[in-house]
């Protein structure tokens, strides 16, 4: 039992308690809010119950070591780094892909002369998918939501021009997450930088697409599997690049609740982990590498609380469960997005107030990258005048606001810290459940995260539809008379066109012969023991198109269907 005598309130005395009771009495007289939404106003986003007034009482079971610390230690409740933004500032790294890989690479040459630190690549669907610009699953959707690229012709494209030993890549990919790996490394090679000195960040969860995003190939078994094979191939050959970031940014977008993304996010996190220690993998030689990707939604103290709660359930669980020993394993570090699904269509202008208080709540809660949305997104991908807004946005936060200056300066508000420890505790809940199903991936195969994320999407919804949750020109202060029509980014027919022209032009300049060894190769490796990642980078260096490598691989695994839950 861990002695915890100090709470992070002062002794209350009489005089104190005396106050309280004052306030109390004319808290309970005060005549209750009667504006919209005042339905909503004692719970939070996620609803957890909301008291008027929070004081020392509320953090009286914290202790000031084992809840709380200092910033850069153990449990890293208050930031994994000492002195946090003053010593070196977030990343600003904006997502970014449409059309093909010319249009893209432009797009990446002016966001770093405009002052972006990293890129990130959004993928087109049919690419995420595992399907090639050509394929009829994939007609009209090509360049649409992302840059397609099919084989490693298109990625050479994607980053002409850019030094990749010197900046570092975020690619949201998942089923094909490999596939988009290989192709990195060999563009990498190809210009005459080793894989040992490529730093970014691969998405390649592929747990919580069965949870949320719908976008998977295989069965959760051999994708689970494809994963550990590129985490243990990163292990060894790739000492600065994160093999995957643990997203419970769609998660969220799904519609869960705070507590259901951290829970759900951490536990697919620890998934992985014990998948990799299951291989003879020590802990202390992957973990420092993992990182994770949340959402930041606009309710301002739950957000912020959330990551709070995150470092801390991530430390513990990696040092007292795991037995990690290296103090770079427990600190859990994680990439932000402001909330996709907390932009509007109509009032589009608002998305960027929306957009600048939960790029605040991300920095307050100590994110190490950011994305801030543009204000356009909900209407079509963004133009590079709002994209340009979004950017300013988060410099206006670094530089303008002083919001750097202090280490956690939310550190010991009652409020704050009563919320983060009631966060942890609904999160711990969670894992106990999860623990039930006989750990995550059972879980998610019983369906179990999908359900409650659908009744909590739902509870949400229907807040909003009676009215007791404000949407600010959705369900309140609307201008119904009023046109919107921005100006927005089209993507033309010419553009799939072009695509699939090029794939034909791909498959008619190689050596067909190679690219059928290849694919034999990676077959048999998918059907033994063997890391598919060796097998991936041939079949890429022979060109093989990325429909192609995901057809070779379905024949071993086949493909998943996803079953209906209730």
């Amino acid at each position: 039992m861990i002695d915890r005598p100090s709470g992070l309130g002062p002794d209350t005395g009489p005089e104190y308690r005396e106050l309280a009771d004052d306030w109390q009495a004319k808290a309970a007289a005060a005549p209750p809010r009667r504006d919209k939404g005042s339905g909503a106003v004692d719970r939070t986003i996620s609803d957890v119950p909301l008291k008027p007034l929070y004081g020392p009482e509320d953090v009286a079971d914290l202790d000031l070591t084992h809840d709380f610390g200092l910033p850069g230690q153990y449990p890293y409740t208050r930031g994994i780094h000492p002195t946090m933004y003053r010593s070196r500032l977030w990343t600003m790294r904006q997502f970014a892909g449409f059309g093909n890989a010319k249009q893209t690479n432009e797009r990446y040459h002016f966001l770093l002369s405009q002052g972006q630190m990293g890129l990130s690549v959004a993928f087109d669907m049919p690419t995420l998918m595992g399907f090639d610009s050509d394929s009829p699953h994939a007609r009209g959707e090509v360049g649409r939501c992302g840059v397609a690229i099919d084989s490693i012709r298109d990625m050479e494209t994607l980053f002409d021009g850019i030094d990749l030993g010197t900046i570092t890549t975020s690619m949201t990919i998942n089923g094909p997450a490999a596939i988009a790996l290989a192709q990195y490394i060999v563009t990498a090679e190809n210009k005459g930088i080793p894989r040992a000195k490529l730093g970014g960040t691969l998405q390649a969860d592929i747990l919580k697409e069965y949870i949320a995003q719908k976008e998977w190939i295989f069965p959760p078994r051999p994708h689970v599997r494809i994963i550990l094979d590129m985490m243990e191939f990163c292990t060894r050959e790739m000492p600065r690049w994160n093999t995957i970031s643990v997203s419970g940014y769609h998660i969220r977008e799904a519609g869960s609740t705070a507590a259901q993304e951290l829970a759900f996010t951490l536990a697919d996190g620890f998934a992985y982990v014990e998948g990799a220690m299951a291989r003879g993998l020590d802990i202390d030689a992957f973990a420092p590498r993992l990182s994770f990707f949340f959402n930041s939604h606009s309710d301002f103290f739950e957000e912020i609380a959330k990551f709070r709660a995150a470092r801390r359930i991530y430390a513990r669980r990696m040092r007292e469960v795991y037995g990690a020993r290296d103090p770079r394993s427990w600190q859990l570090r994680f990439h932000t997005q402001t909330a996709g699904c907390s932009a509007t269509a109509q009032q589009p202008e608002n998305n960027i107030v929306r957009v600048a208080y939960e790029a605040l709540a991300a920095v307050l809660g100590g994110t190490q990258s950011l994305h801030t949305n543009s204000m356009d997104e909900v209407l079509a991908l963004p133009t590079e005048k709002s994209v340009e807004i979004a950017l300013r946005t988060q410099q206006v936060l670094a530089y303008e606001t002083n919001v750097t200056n202090v280490v956690d300066p939310l550190g010991g508000s009652y409020y704050v810290e009563a919320l983060t420890a009631e966060i942890e505790r609904q999160a711990l809940d969670y894992f106990d459940r999860i623990a039930e199903y006989g750990g995550m991936v059972a879980a998610v195969e019983a369906g179990y995260p999908q359900r409650e994320i659908a009744d909590a999407s739902y509870r949400y919804q229907r807040s909003i539809e009676n009215g007791d949750r404000v949407i600010v020109g959705v369900n309140a202060f609307e201008r119904p008379d009023e046109e919107q029509s921005p100006d927005l980014l089209k993507i033309g027919v010419e553009i799939e066109r072009g695509q699939a022209q090029s794939v034909a032009d791909v498959r008619a300049s190689r050596d067909a012969a190679a690219v059928d060894n290849a694919l034999a190769a990676l077959k048999r490796a998918c059907a033994g023991d063997a890391n598919v990642m060796p097998h991936l980078i041939d079949c890429v260096r022979a060109v093989a198109t990325e429909g192609e490598i995901v057809e070779a691989m379905v024949e071993v695994y086949g493909r998943y269907t996803e079953q209906t839950q209730f």
